[in-house]
């Protein structure tokens, strides 16, 4: 009797998921006919929505009809929880392993005992990255590790390579974005390749923008932050 009761259940599971594999390849059929030029779909999953499948884009989502009918751009609002079930989606599929970025291409700053850790990153010339520098000064015991991320032109190149060859790169960097003291030029022959690997990762980690900032816990915000908002992001990822 065991093993035929296996083989029902097995049969049962097999039976239940036949209709999400059928939903997913008729998505995936009529949005490729009928719309040639869309993006690869990485994948189709069910939302808790009964007849609406979530079409994820890499980190974009949309949402379908079970037949590819119809594309929804937007939101998911649990209206019990009052919680944005798409930006938490979203947010776990941009999350950072945070024990994987290369600290060593990164300015540091120790603040207090340094014991939690953040990371930044930043554009030299990025108004908003100014603020946001004047707003981590508030924050105790925390190690700031900036990633010079110059995507606003070549003179944010050029003074990211002023700064990061200086001989005290986050003494240098906190008085550029705070007080507006500019870096002294760089030596001929500093090694700046770090710059070149910043770009590249923030490029992986889709940074569109600065400053971006990153939690311990891999979750990130972007956008000049306050300080509030960031001890309370620290406090949340510490606990989970």
């Amino acid at each position: 009797m065991l093993p035929l009761l296996r083989r029902s259940l097995a049969l049962l599971t097999l039976a239940a998921a036949l209709p999400v594999m059928a939903d997913e390849a008729a998505i995936r059929k009529n949005l490729a006919e009928r719309l040639p030029n869309f993006p690869k779909i990485d994948e189709v999953s069910k939302t808790p929505i009964p007849g609406l499948y979530e079409v994820r884009l890499g980190t974009d989502i949309l949402y379908s009809d079970e037949n590819g009918n119809h594309l929804v751009q937007g939101s998911i609002i649990d209206t019990r929880s009052k919680s944005d079930l798409t930006q938490a989606r979203i947010d776990k599929l941009t999350a950072i392993d945070f024990a994987s970025l290369p600290l060593k291409d990164a300015v540091v700053l120790k603040q207090g005992s340094g014991a939690r850790k953040l990371v930044v990153f930043a554009d030299p010339n990025c108004g908003y990255c100014k603020r946001l520098e004047k707003d981590l000064l508030a924050l105790k015991d925390v190690t700031i590790y900036t990633f010079l991320y110059p995507i606003l032109g070549p003179d944010s190149t050029a003074k990211s390579k002023d700064i990061w060859c200086a001989k005290e790169p986050g003494k240098v960097w906190r008085n550029w974005m705070v007080d507006g003291q500019a870096p002294g030029k760089a030596a001929a022959g500093c090694d700046t390749t770090a710059l070149e690997r910043n770009t590249e990762l923030g490029r992986r980690y889709k940074v569109t923008g600065t400053p971006a900032v990153v939690f311990e816990d891999g979750s990130r915000a972007p956008g000049a932050i306050p300080t509030a908002q960031i001890e309370a992001r620290m406090a949340a990822g510490k606990k989970s």
